[in-house]
């Protein structure tokens, strides 16, 4: 009698595992019917970390990829111009439907855009512009106007030297990395505004590489070479210019004061300077273009047409102005 109860627990149990199992091999199909396939896979290549306007910049994109239902392939770049070739080449493999980057420089682009055009694949650039030889490699460019931003730095300084009453104003400029887009841009947009003021005048334009580490280089050099002379310094990002207000109170000027500073991006950091006094003025560009990618990338996808250049509204912050009520900036 034992033998037989044990026996027919063991039918019972074995029956039980095998209706479990096959309600969860029957479950498992269900979902899987279930899930949604992504909206658009995009492959996405980044300069690098270097600044926390890059890292800002990264997290929205990732963010808004999650919130559109995007499928994002990422790819960091750290700096080097091959590594985003070898990346566009490898989306170009994947068959992804978008491809967008932020170019380290202009040039040297045409042969894997022309491979991606091949493959019929649309391109989006992504904060900076390339330069190219032959048309429709690429299909918009999202991000700053920066030859506005150089304008909006220069008029700041041109109002800032009629309020203070400066008959002769001597500004050393720390660029961004040489032949990038912003680089090249927001140099043209202040020197052209510059330019018809006698009062303004330019006594040094070094390369900062848009880096913290070369922005305080880079100003212990112009201090060195030039001291009290310098009475502006107009750099082309925050983290070169948190480089170089180090420097200059080590020299024993005050930043803000005995120096006037003018920088461009809007970080979190900076603005606190700003708030404090030692910059003056600060161009915002902003680095939350990650709804605008996934919105363009998606309408490239349903075949839609999309403007040629997409550029986000910014404006300044400068000591004109009350920043108490200021909101953090999220990056």
């Amino acid at each position: 009698m034992k033998k037989i109860r044990k026996h027919i627990c063991r039918l019972l149990v074995c029956g039980f595992l095998l209706t479990a199992l096959l309600a969860v091999l029957l479950s498992g199909c269900g979902s899987k019917e279930g899930v949604e396939e992504p909206k658009l896979l995009l492959g996405f290549s980044q300069i690098g970390s270097e600044s926390a306007w890059r890292i800002g910049n990264t997290r929205d994109i990732e963010k808004k990829a999650v919130e559109y239902g995007v499928s994002l392939m990422f790819e960091n770049a750290n700096q080097k111009q091959e590594n985003q070739i070898a990346a566009i080449r490898r989306f170009i493999a994947y068959k992804v439907d978008v491809i967008a980057f932020s170019p380290i420089v202009e040039e040297g682009w045409d042969n894997v855009l022309r491979e991606a055009k091949d493959a019929g694949i649309p391109v989006i650039l992504v904060d900076r512009d390339i330069s190219t030889k032959e048309s429709g490699l690429v299909t918009c460019l999202i991000g700053a106007d920066f030859y506005k931003e150089g304008v909006m730095a220069a008029e700041y300084l041109i109002r800032k030297t009629d309020a203070l009453g400066l008959e002769h104003v001597k500004i050393v400029e720390i660029t961004g990395t040489e032949d990038s887009t912003p680089m090249r841009k927001r140099q043209a947009g202040f020197m052209d505004t510059i330019r018809s003021d006698s009062r303004m005048e330019v006594i040094s334009s070094v390369n900062g590489d848009f880096l913290k580490s070369r922005g305080a280089e880079c100003m212990r050099q112009l201090l060195e070479t030039y001291g009290s002379d310098i009475d502006v310094v107009y750099s082309h990002n925050d983290e070169m210019t948190l480089g170089a207000l180090s420097e200059i109170e080590l020299a024993g000027y005050k930043p803000g004061k005995d120096i006037m500073i003018i920088s461009i991006d809007g970080g979190q950091e900076a603005m606190d300077v700003l708030k404090a006094g030692k910059i003056n003025c600060i161009v915002e560009c902003t680095p939350m273009l990650g709804s605008t990618l996934m919105d363009t990338a998606l309408k490239l996808k349903n075949g839609e047409t999309v403007d040629r250049e997409i550029h986000p509204e910014e404006k300044y912050f400068s000591d004109e102005m009350d920043l108490s009520n200021l909101e953090p900036r999220g990056y």
